[in-house]
């Protein structure tokens, strides 16, 4: 297997991703939408965590009516930031996108939370449609942000004296952007990652996440990242186990919280919508291989599965190619968040807490 052109979810064709967050004011939170091409993908969703956030996800049991969604939004605040999902919501149906019903149509747009609440200060600065509608955007602009208008113009400019930023990434980004903004992951910043991977079939698979876990993202042995293993050739080759000192002098927050890591799997392949929720299902084994413990009473965690069917359906063989590939390429995505996070003073970088980790000017 190789890496995609990108290494990242939208190299699975007809999928964009936009990132909307803003930080400061008390604000520390952003949105991260998928689109899915405009006849939409089919999707199934596995939820793991004892405490989700989520919406439409009833929706994409097998037994049930609709095949394809138009969006997946994952987003910070809780379940306050659902709304997020509003705004996608309204600039899809705006565009005619979405489920025919008589007189018009009604855009499906599952959505998931993590906790990140009070992150920037301020409790209640979570997203809201605005959001949504920013990072919607975002996903229709690949080359960069927005214009400022979309951010600036709703949430207004009181910031209490200090630094305010608007902001968006590149589709393909990976730290502390849309959803991730405001993520840690096990005391260390946590953030977006992604990660993709071309079968010898031909097959893209790619993973999104946005690693907010309560669990820890280390190797317990000696300080590498957990995920980074799973790594394809030269992916992570400029990594190292960290010095034992920076290792035994390591003592994450040991305090009570509510945490989540969500995200999205994808592939061009045509698959059924049992085969997606399959897909999920098994990315959640590079979840666990990535974050220990998982799955725990105060996360949510909760993944998305897309197939854009660009491509034919796969026979047995490949078909299980992809379900080890989707797994494998969560793990890894998980790795990317950690590692291109951002640190702050109450989450710290992998690479501020591991200095000798990393062989500094090589890529």
């Amino acid at each position: 297997m190789r890496p995609g052109a990108t290494n990242s979810l939208v190299d699975v064709a007809g999928l964009r991703v936009g990132h909307a967050h803003r930080v400061g004011g008390g604000y520390r939170t952003g949105t991260t939408v998928v689109l899915a091409p405009p006849g939409g993908a089919v999707a199934g969703v596995d939820v793991r965590g004892a405490a989700p956030g989520t919406r439409e996800t009833e929706l994409l049991d097998p037994r049930n009516l609709v095949e394809r969604v138009h969006a997946v939004v994952l987003t910070g605040g809780s379940a306050y930031g659902l709304s997020a999902a509003c705004g996608v919501m309204d600039r899809l149906a705006e565009a005619g996108i979405g489920y025919p019903v008589e007189g018009g149509v009604v855009p499906i747009v599952p959505a998931a939370v993590i906790f990140d609440l009070g992150r920037g200060g301020t409790f209640r600065a979570t997203p809201d449609a605005t959001f949504g509608t920013a990072a919607h955007a975002a996903a229709l602009h690949p080359h960069g942000p927005p214009a400022p208008r979309p951010y600036g113009a709703p949430w207004g400019t009181g910031n209490g004296g200090g630094a305010e930023v608007f902001g968006g990434a590149h589709p393909a980004a990976s730290g502390s952007v849309g959803a991730g903004a405001g993520a840690v992951a096990g005391g260390l910043a946590g953030g977006v990652g992604t990660a993709s991977a071309v079968l010898p079939g031909g097959a893209t698979v790619a993973a999104l996440t946005v690693a907010n876990p309560s669990g820890s993202v280390l190797d317990p042995v000696d300080g590498t990242l957990a995920g980074a293993r799973y790594g394809l050739p030269g992916e992570f080759g400029h990594l190292h186990p960290p010095a034992r000192a920076e290792a035994a002098a390591w003592r994450p927050p040991n305090r009570p919280s509510f945490n989540t890591t969500i995200g999205v799997v994808a592939t061009d392949r045509a698959l059924t919508k049992a085969q997606c929720g399959k897909l999920a299902a098994v990315a959640h084994d590079g979840l666990a291989r990535a974050i220990r413990p998982a799955h725990t009473m105060t996360d949510g965690d909760t993944i998305f599965a897309l197939a854009t069917c660009a491509g034919p359906a796969p026979g047995h063989d490949e078909f299980q190619e992809i379900l080890a590939a989707a797994a494998d390429a969560f793990a890894r995505a998980v790795a990317h968040a950690v590692l291109a996070a951002t640190g702050r003073e109450d989450a710290p970088a992998y690479l501020d807490v591991f200095p000798s980790a990393i062989t500094r000017g090589t890529p």
